[in-house]
């Protein structure tokens, strides 16, 4: 089964929002439809950066999957992009997203 990671791009936190809440809020929103394989927080160029790795059976499953996690991010904090990526070797190659 492929694997495929989404990257949101993560401004403020909503008013009461626990910062340490984020992250494991969006990887349990993929957890509750697949294997979450990671997770992780950084700052790149300024912008904090949320990254969920899962697995799915395809990319439109993985794009669904993406987009549940946008969701309730977006439930915790103001989410700039949200860009789902397929695994293919080395490299992370976009997912289009149809819907």
């Amino acid at each position: 089964m492929p694997s495929y990671r989404v990257t949101l791009g993560v401004g403020l936190l909503l008013p009461g929002v626990d910062p340490a809440a984020l992250l494991p809020a969006a990887a349990d929103a993929a957890r509750a439809l697949t294997k979450v394989e990671a997770q992780d927080v950084a700052v790149v160029a300024g912008e904090a950066r949320v990254v969920v790795r899962y697995l799915a059976g395809d990319d439109d499953g993985a794009a669904r999957i993406g987009r549940r996690v946008a969701h309730r991010a977006r439930e915790l904090a103001q989410v700039h992009r949200a860009a789902v990526a397929r695994r293919s070797g080395p490299r992370w190659l976009p997912v289009v997203d149809d819907r």
